[in-house]
């Protein structure tokens, strides 16, 4: 028989396992747990678990509980969508937020924009929560002490008509951070220099806690980006424990808690990090010092360098399966083995994603670009309306015009995905601050370079890639 659900383990525990008990209501003797839901998130991707709760006859559970988003095939350019299988999209979106009174997002509303942008800046993600949505990069909100993940099409019905998810615990890894970050060097640097040391499987099966003296000196726009690409190292997901800049950045926000409340969570969340003696089941450790800042070079999130750093050569690779794969990445990338990084040249520049698109990594590549002109088409695409509305209000519009790039009007994923009009041409190389370098990841036979949006600025005043540092003392 399931036992039921508030059993817990003895001794230090923890953030992930504090979070993982508060939400058991029965675990099975196959180890799986029926986990409660805090918050659900749709996209417009989300037709399929609405269709399928349809033909069984069901409802919504908790429709106080989920919020819609339309972000992933809606185009950033001005005017109306005009792509018909988008319109039905949307469209389709919007009629299921009605028939079940779900909250929605939408497209030319004052607060629409990426979910995992969208979401924390409106206070919907809260220390201590369990979060999901049928998007990998969910992990983005575990910046902010909650756990999050995403889920299948199967799961996202159930979720839908239960409020509730079957897991199984993770095993943890920690992933300590000592030091103090350089200039110039940010939270995109730090998770790509993570994964270029453990590997795009290194956290497979594992959720992953950031800790160290680098991490709580990361902002918590910084601790977003970190968390975001924790599924890059094969991460279940990422945390990093609410501290007092996690609790000043969410006071105010539209759906955090209010007077009373407030203070009773704050109390709350400030029991949540990991216990000291806490057990991990893996811990891995950097040097945040000596983090330079980082690209990929092939296409894998693994494929990280410093860009003082040089390729690797196939031949000097630890086995001739490794060698052939560089080989093969090498020769879609149009790369030479050996090659200095800041040989690479760039055609595009993309600035923007639910990884790199909110008000501080505008503020990055605008202090970049000051005064200075775009040498390839450099595309800038803010995560939600109201970051837009404060990029404007702060003139970086403006600035950014000045420099010859081009500001979308919209928000959205945009060029990350390759789903909604924004492509990389064929065989053109793209410095971007989204999270995936896969083959076509930005369009068909596009080539992507992952970089912090400091780094992607530069490379579009200089058309290759540059170390940003000597721009910012300039």
């Amino acid at each position: 028989m399931a036992n039921s659900g508030q059993a817990q383990a003895s001794g230090p525990r923890t953030l992930y396992e504090k979070i993982f008990d508060d939400h058991v209501i029965v675990r099975r003797p196959d180890g799986q747990s029926l986990l409660r839901i805090d918050r659900l998130l749709v996209h417009e991707g989300a037709f399929h678990g609405f269709d399928k709760l349809r033909l069984a006859g069901r409802s919504v559970k908790r429709p106080d509980l989920v919020f819609a988003f339309a972000d992933h095939y809606v185009p950033t350019r001005a005017g109306p969508i005009t792509d018909p299988e988008v319109i039905n999209m949307v469209e389709m979106l919007r009629q299921n937020c009605r028939e079940h009174g779900i909250t929605l997002f939408d497209r030319g509303d004052h607060d629409e924009g990426i979910v995992h942008v969208v979401a924390p800046e409106q206070g919907l993600t809260l220390p201590g929560q369990l979060l999901v949505c049928g998007d990998s990069h969910t992990s983005t909100h575990g910046a902010l002490g909650a756990l999050a993940f995403g889920i299948g099409a199967s799961e996202v019905e159930h979720a839908l008509a239960t409020q509730t998810v079957w897991q199984r615990r993770a095993r943890t890894l920690r992933i300590d951070v000592g030091g103090k970050l350089s200039k110039g060097v940010t939270g995109k640097d730090v998770i790509l220099a993570i994964i270029g040391k453990i590997g795009a499987n290194g956290a497979s099966g594992h959720v992953m806690e950031y800790t160290g003296s680098a991490i709580r000196g990361l902002t918590l726009e910084g601790r977003l980006t970190l968390c975001n690409m924790s599924i890059e190292a094969g991460g279940r997901a990422g945390l990093v424990a609410p501290d007092d800049a996690t609790f000043q950045w969410l006071k105010g926000r539209t759906y955090a808690p209010k007077g009373e409340l407030w203070e009773r969570a704050v109390a709350h969340w400030r029991t949540l990090p990991s216990d000291e003696g806490a057990h991990y089941d893996r811990e891995v450790s950097l040097d945040g010092s000596a983090i330079e800042p980082t690209i990929t070079w092939g296409t894998s999130p693994e494929t990280a360098l410093p860009v003082s750093g040089r390729l690797p050569d196939p031949n000097s690779a630890g086995s001739a399966e490794a060698g052939k794969s560089i080989s093969q990445m090498l020769d879609y990338m149009g790369l030479t083995p050996g090659m200095p990084v800041s040989e690479i040249t760039i055609d595009r520049v993309f600035i923007g994603s639910c990884t790199n698109s909110r008000i501080e990594d505008l503020r990055m590549a605008a202090s970049v670009l000051k005064g200075r002109k775009v040498a390839v088409p450099t595309m800038i695409v803010a995560g939600s309306t109201e970051i837009r509305r404060q990029a404007e209000a702060e003139g970086l519009d403006r600035l950014f015009a000045a420099a010859g790039c081009d500001w979308r009007p919209n928000p959205g994923c945009s060029m990350c995905v390759g789903m909604n009009g924004d492509l990389v041409p064929a065989g053109e190389r793209c410095a971007s601050t989204s999270n995936r370098n896969f083959k076509g990841r930005q369009g068909p036979g596009s080539r992507t370079h992952l970089m912090s949006p400091a780094m992607a600025a530069a490379a579009g005043l200089t058309g290759r890639i540059t170390d940003v540092r000597p721009m910012l003392d300039a």
